[in-house]
Formats: C-alpha cells, structure tokens, sequence
C-alpha cells in the first residue's frame, strides 16, 4: 500500500472513533432520567387511588411516552397537609440535590380549616421560593397546579359549596399572582375539578377526593406545559 493509502486509512479509523465517542456521549446525554419533585398534600399523594393513578405518576409516563424520560417522582405529600405542614416535611426531609422539575400544589387544607388568608398568602411564597431552590433556582424548572373545587364532590355539597368555591377562587387567583412576580408557570385544572358535579367517576370512592380518570384530565392539561417548560431549558 502507498503512503498515501496508508495515510487515508488512518484518517478513516480516527474518524470513526471520533464518531464513535460522539455517538456515545450523546446516548449518555439523552438517557440521563428526567428528576421530578412533586411537593403538595392529598390531592399530589393522591388520596384513595392507587399509585399509578397519581396524577405526578400519570405525568412522568407521559413525558416518557413523549420523548422526555422521566424517572418515579419523588412525592412530598400527605392527606390533610397545609402549608406549614408541607414547609417543615420539606425542611425534615433534609433535600441535599437539584431537581430538573418541581411541582407545588397546597392550599386546600388552610381553607377548610379556616386559617387566616394571609397566612396562606405568606407560607406559599415561602414554599414557592423553596421550590425555586430546589429547581436549582430556576423558575423555569417549576410549575404550581392550582387547587381544584372540592366543593361540587358529595362530601361538599353537605357543607357550603358556594363559600368553598369562593374562597378557593381567592386562593388560586393569589397563587397566580405571586407565581407571575416570580416567573413561574400557573396550570388552572379547577375547571377541570368543577366536571365532578355532574359526573360521578371523576371522584374516587371516599366522595370527596379525584378519581384516577380526574387525574387523568389534569394531566392532559399539565402535560403540554410541563413538555414545554422542558423543552426551553
């Protein structure tokens, strides 16, 4: 074989391991799992369905169906939390990382209890600049869900499902307000939660909480947003 040859071989063998360690770096890049912190109280633990049907689960095989390969969710959540509840969870909880995604969905149980609205006011601000952190002080990274109107479920519409609708409504235009001072993504499903009044199966089988086909519902609407909001950073 010439010189030349010689040569041209080599050029063809440094070019296919370049190609190589290319392809390779890229494959690591693109199967690096989506992290996901879901931060809320029954509605996020998802009270009275079963696990797959949590609407931050339901999510996460969304995402991964859609391109975006997302991992299990990390849950912070339990039934009947409020805001200052899920604040000291989170500081027991000890988060020493980042998350690629966190999700914030609280304020329901400072109503039904009767807290002073200001309280809600100051601990979502607080929860919300927590999520920020954790989403690496990103806001880009995090997006609030707003709470849905249990007042149309049959446990209810034994109580005041006038006051409870407008109190929540107080609620969620305050969450909205402080989440755009802050550059974060607001996802209104109360709407959504309103379709319960007229159909049964969207209400799981305590009478008061979402059925899995509710959370299914939410997730369609959080989905394109979330994929959005990922796809920008």
């Amino acid at each position: 074989m010439t010189k030349s040859g010689i040569n041209f071989m080599i050029f063809l063998l440094i070019l296919s391991c370049t190609s190589k360690v290319q392809t390779e770096r890229k494959m690591k890049t693109t199967d690096k799992e989506l992290t996901y912190l879901a931060l809320g109280d029954s509605y996020t633990i998802g009270e009275s369905v079963e696990e797959s049907e949590r609407w931050p689960v339901q999510l996460s095989k969304k995402l991964t169906s859609g391109g975006i390969a997302a991992g299990s969710p990390r849950i912070i959540a339990t039934t009947g939390w409020t805001t200052d509840e899920l604040s000291s969870a989170i500081k027991d909880a000890g988060i020493d990382r980042t998350y690629d995604l966190v999700s914030l969905l609280i304020g329901v149980n400072n109503q039904y209890r009767g807290y002073p609205f200001e309280t809600y006011t100051k601990e979502f601000t607080q929860l919300l600049n927590t999520a920020i952190s954790i989403a690496g002080n990103t806001p880009d990274k995090v997006f609030v869900v707003s709470i849905p109107d249990y007042g149309v479920t049959p446990f209810g519409k034994k109580k005041d499902p006038l006051k409870i609708a407008t109190e929540l409504d107080q609620y969620n235009a305050t969450a909205k307000e402080i989440c755009e001072t802050k550059n974060v993504t607001f996802i209104n499903i109360t709407d959504i939660s309103k379709m319960a009044l007229n159909d049964s199966t969207l209400v799981a089988n305590d009478g008061l909480h979402p059925s899995g086909r509710m959370y299914t519902a939410w997730v369609d609407r959080i989905y394109p947003e979330v994929k959005q909001l990922l796809n920008n950073n």
